[in-house]
């Protein structure tokens, strides 16, 4: 085995959790800090927490109410149509219009 490869072992690093629980386990680094621990974890606790970090149910909101409306394949072949018919309509039909 190569040597000094292996990163340090910390046989007693300790585990902070946002809801303030700490532990100590083995981990290659000294401290950790989590946002849900066994202590909070609603799969543990039994109960319904909403956990929202950096507001991204928020960001998903404004995103989708930003996001622009889906337009089918038919649509978009109609306003297209549409929209030549337009320019052939605008345009003029004789030399005198031209002037």
């Amino acid at each position: 085995m190569k040597a000094d490869i292996h990163p340090k072992w910390y046989p007693e690093a300790k585990v902070t959790c946002a809801c303030g629980n700490s532990f100590v386990v083995g981990a290659s680094v000294p401290e950790l800090r989590v946002e849900v621990c066994y202590n909070c974890h609603p799969f543990y606790t039994g109960q319904m927490k909403f956990l929202d970090t950096a507001g991204r149910v928020d960001a998903f909101k404004a995103k989708q109410a930003g996001a622009k409306k889906h337009v089918s394949k038919g649509e978009k072949r109609k306003l297209k149509k549409e929209k030549k018919l337009q320019e052939e309509r605008s345009r003029p039909e004789s030399l005198a219009e031209l002037r």
